[in-house]
């Protein structure tokens, strides 16, 4: 049993996506010529010379950038200290391991880890 083929019809555009262009489907060789439609485009927005930042003589300045830290689940951490997470919670818990609270779970930053293992390294005689 075959499939019912589709017909040479002139291609329906598919509606677009908010922020996208709207796709239109090539013609297929042998079928009439497909009319193509202008594509629109947004106005720019222009703005005023009066709300330019330097308009007043001063000018804004960025913030200093800030040092990317990036956060650990509780089982990364556990995983990095090879101790279970219920160890990593306690530590927590403690006050011994800083963290942040992110909805139910824990985030602790990466730098925390690294401060809290330098500061727990004993030497054994």
């Amino acid at each position: 049993m075959s499939l019912p083929q589709r017909s040479p019809s002139a291609a329906v555009p598919r509606p677009a996506a908010y922020g996208q262009r709207p796709f239109i489907r090539p013609a297929v060789l042998g079928s009439a010529p497909m009319v193509q439609r202008p594509l629109t485009t947004r106005p720019t927005a222009v703005r005023p010379a009066t709300q330019h930042p330097t308009a007043g003589g001063t000018v804004m300045q960025r913030p200093a950038p800030r040092a990317a830290v990036s956060f650990l689940t509780v089982t990364e951490v556990a995983a990095i200290m090879r101790v279970s997470k219920m160890t990593v919670y306690r530590l927590v818990h403690a006050g011994d391991l800083v963290a942040v609270r992110v909805g139910r779970s824990f985030r602790v930053p990466e730098p925390a880890v690294r401060d809290y293992l330098a500061g727990a390294r004993t030497d054994v005689a």
